[in-house]
C-alpha cells in the first residue's frame, strides 16, 4: 500500500436552469496516511517557511498542530 494517494476528481457547480453544468479540475490533492508520517511515535515536527509546529496524536486519537 502507498503512502499517499491522490484524488483527481472534477467538482461540479450546480447549473443555472436550462445552462450545462460546469466542471473545473483542481490540482490533485496529496493524501498521506497518520501511520506513516507518525511511524509509532505520538508527536511529530514539522517545518513551514522557518517556523516548527509540532502535530500530536491525542488520546481520543484526534490530532492537534501546535506552533
Amino acid at each position: 500500500m502507498n503512502s499517499y494517494s491522490t484524488f483527481n476528481q472534477p467538482h461540479f457547480r450546480r447549473p443555472a436552469a436550462g445552462a450545462q453544468a460546469e466542471v473545473s479540475l483542481r490540482p490533485a490533492t496529496r493524501v498521506v496516511s497518520s501511520d506513516s508520517l507518525f511511524r509509532g511515535s505520538y508527536e511529530i515536527g514539522i517545518e513551514h517557511h522557518g517556523a516548527m509546529y509540532r502535530l500530536k496524536i491525542t488520546r481520543q486519537g484526534k490530532l492537534i498542530l501546535n506552533k
